[in-house]
Order: C-alpha cells, then structure tokens, then sequence
C-alpha cells in the first residue's frame, strides 16, 4: 500500500512528453528570426570588445563624411551610437583642394587600452586617396585625429580598405593592410608603438585574385588573410583567403568562400570576429539585395552576418548566404 501511494504522488509519464513538448514550442517562438540582412551599409569593420560587438561601417545615406559607431550583443540588431569622426572637422583632409571628400571603409584596433580607427579618405582621383587615423578611449568614441595622414596613395597605389591586426603571439606587435582596386596591390607595414606612424614597410608577396578589402585573423596557430576580388559593383565581387604562418606571409591561396548566388550578387568587403563568449567564429559582409546579374548595380548595400565553420585542417568552409 505504502509502495503504490509513493508511486501515484509522481506525476504520469504523458505529463513528462507534453512537457517537454512545451518546453520545445516554447524555445522555437523564441529564437532570434532570420535577421540577414541587418542593416544597410557597406565596408563593415566588426570587433569584439569585451562581451560586445561594435561595427564600423561605411555610414549609409550620410551626404557627410561622417564616421559612426554600432553596437550590439547578437551581431544582429545593431544600435547606432553616434557619430565619432567628422572629417569636415580634420583639417588635414581639406588640404589636397578636392571639393568632395568621402568616408571609406575604416577598421579599429586597439592595444593598451587605446582604440585607434583607420580610415580611407576618399576621393582617388584626380587627387591620391589617403588614409587617416584616430585615437579613444572607448570604442564608442568620440576619436581625436592624429593631426596628418598616416599614408597617401599614388604611383599606381590607393591607399584604400585599412586594416590593423595586433598580434597576441607577438607581445602585441601591430600589423597595417592596405591597397588595392584599381592599383589592386596590397602593402603591409609594421606599426611603431604610438599605432599612428610606421616602423618600417614590409615587402610581400601580392595575393593571387587580390582586389581590395583586406582582412586578417588568427585561430589557433594559423593566420588567415582574407579579401575581395572583383569589381565591387557586380557579381565578380567574391571574398578569397590565403593561409601562412606568420602575418606576412607566405601565403597560401585556398580559394574563394563567398560568392554571388540566385538572390544575393557582389558580396564581399567583410570582416572576421570571434565571439569570445562560444569561440564560435563570424563573417560580416555586405551585398547587394538582387537577383539581377546586369551592372553596374545601384543603390544600397547591405550588411549580412553568416557563422563560419572550419574543417579538421583548419580551412575554412565555402560559405552559403542566408535571409
């Protein structure tokens, strides 16, 4: 009598399946929805500060050359944290007598607490392309520029699409990434201390199907140095990788892991972030929302975030786009 009453105080084995049944709606109604694309932009520069996410687009719809900082915790919605350089404001920008300045594709880094945004002054012709730098002490601004450009195109070089990678197996030693489009070459340099004037120049071999959008990464022992190839208004615009070990190289090419598909054309100008809480690994890029292969393409681009899978040698698997 005793064993049947403890039995009939649990609860039936049909309550246990509906629960979980429960349980498992209840999760699907609220995972995040497909949230591809973000936002509109293009050129986006993603870094992981802390437990958060900040972006660094080129700013959609601004007829100013303005620089603006996002922030999110999801890598989906994004909030807009204002804007943290002006370059109206920079008088070194105004130097070269161009009546029209744009605001290209910056990149942050940061290293002893500091933040350093690099960014490409546009335009590219007739007056040379520059890049610039700008200092914090928060990655959501404002940045103080440096005072000068940090380096000027010519000579069949842009100085365009800037990334810096502070390498953690070298006691923080920073790398510069720079070029390419027209001129489609890549210099790399070594960053002084300061992280707003060189060391020295690095001489590299140039990458096979190197355009422009440079980016470069570590997972474990391996350097990926990533980039865009093509034209960046039509479906030849298409992201490729090469491995090495060290951050200059040699390279090793591997191919191409983001291309045009049936709905999405020209992706590209990305780059690469570990989110520190999974170790899970990120690609943020932009696209053009058309099925249409004519070009060139118009209007706006936008910003798409797909997760990356590598294979046992450490390679990174061909990425399909998502809506």
């Amino acid at each position: 009598m005793h064993s049947h009453a403890v039995q009939d105080s649990f609860p039936h084995p049909r309550f246990f399946l509906l629960l979980m049944r429960a349980l498992l709606l209840l999760s699907l109604l609220t995972l995040p929805l497909p949230a591809n694309p973000v936002m509109d932009g293009a050129d986006p520069h993603v870094a992981a500060v802390g437990r958060e996410f900040w972006l660094y687009p080129t700013e959609p719809h601004s007829r100013q050359p303005i620089f603006a900082a996002y922030r999110s915790t999801d890598l989906k919605n994004w909030k807009r944290q204002g804007t943290i350089l002006d370059l109206d404001k920079v008088p070194w920008v105004k130097a070269d007598g161009a009546p029209y300045h744009g605001a290209w594709a910056p990149a942050l880094a940061t290293k002893k607490g500091k933040f350093y945004l690099y960014y490409s002054v546009g335009p590219q012709n007739p007056t040379p392309s520059r890049i610039g730098v700008a200092v914090s002490n928060s990655p959501g601004g404002p940045f103080t520029d440096s005072g000068k450009a940090l380096l000027t195109g010519g000579d069949g070089f842009e100085a365009i699409d800037p990334m810096v990678f502070v390498d953690p197996t070298q006691g923080s030693k920073a790398w510069f990434y720079a070029g390419g489009s027209a001129g489609a070459k890549l210099r790399v340099f070594e960053m002084a201390e300061d992280m707003v004037s060189f060391k020295k120049e690095v001489e590299i071999a140039q990458p096979p199907k190197f355009t422009e959008g440079v980016f470069m990464h570590l997972r474990e022992k391996t350097y990926y140095l990533s980039y865009s190839s093509g034209k960046w208004n039509d479906s030849t615009y298409s992201v490729h990788y090469c491995t090495a070990p060290s951050p200059t190289g040699p390279w090793q090419y591997r191919g191409c892991i983001l291309q045009s598909d049936e709905k999405h054309q020209g992706p590209g100008h990305h780059s690469f972030v570990e989110d520190p809480r999974t170790r899970d690994w990120y690609i943020v890029y932009h696209r053009w929302e058309t099925s249409k292969k004519e070009t060139p393409f118009r209007g706006g681009r936008k910003l798409a975030v797909e997760k990356i899978e590598y294979d046992d040698k450490g390679l990174i698997k061909p990425i399909k786009m998502t809506d």
